[in-house]
């Protein structure tokens, strides 16, 4: 059984499934903006970034881009750099749960744990794909080699 499980792991086919689903929320929210393109930039506008037109760009780009690179397992530490940036900033944006009243402020704060939570999943992610360096002191198993 271990030696199924580690090829169904090791393969191909499940590292692109795995970065994927990893990158849902991301792709999936990019690909609305995108195709809904004046909600986007109506939900630019609730959150006060203007110009919204702008700010939506940046984020179907910054969404699109950043699951573009993870999944595609090229510069994936900079795809999940990215999108770690960008789900810490959501939070004093969108998410500011200390200004709420209950019962609101308690499932922004459950927001905010999820945030921190995927932020932690893409950090892993950057610093196992991350370039190696010359003389590292770490030794560690290069993840694009093992999840191409």
């Amino acid at each position: 059984m271990p030696s199924l499980i580690n090829s169904i792991v090791g393969s191909r086919p499940f590292g692109y499934l795995a970065r994927a689903i990893l990158t849902y929320m991301f792709w999936a929210s990019g690909l609305a903006k995108l195709i809904d393109f004046n909600a986007g930039v109506a939900e630019m506008s609730h959150f006060g970034l203007e110009p919204a037109t702008l700010f939506n760009t940046a984020v179907i780009v910054t969404e699109l881009g950043g699951s573009a690179l993870i999944i595609a397992n090229r510069w994936t530490w900079l795809g999940a750099g990215a999108l770690a940036v960008f789900t810490l900033l959501t939070i004093p944006i969108a998410h500011t749960f200390w200004t709420m009243q209950e019962p609101i402020k308690t499932l922004e704060f459950y927001v905010v744990m999820e945030h921190i939570t995927v932020i932690g999943g893409l950090m892993v992610v950057a610093w196992k794909s991350a370039p190696k360096r010359e003389g590292a002191a770490v030794s560690r198993p290069d993840f694009a080699e093992r999840n191409a």
